[in-house]
């Protein structure tokens, strides 16, 4: 029973694998293809949350937690 369940678990995590070829990773790099679109309201956003968590990095913004930058 336990290797019918390890397989099965096996099987459906490696679904998700998929190689890309270099020629389709522009396709998947168009911006309609993020997660999260480029648009003001998100970029404000971040800027509070920088802002307010008196750090940056990790999320691209750049200054200090004055809000100023």
């Amino acid at each position: 029973m336990n290797r019918i369940l390890f397989c099965l678990v096996a099987v459906v995590s490696l679904q998700g694998c998929e190689t890309v070829a270099p020629w389709e990773r522009g396709t998947l790099a168009r911006e309609e293809m993020q997660w999260q679109a480029n648009d003001p309201e998100h970029r404000l956003r971040d800027q509070v949350y920088v802002s307010k968590e008196a750090s940056s990095g990790g999320g691209g913004a750049a200054g200090g937690g004055c809000g100023c930058n």
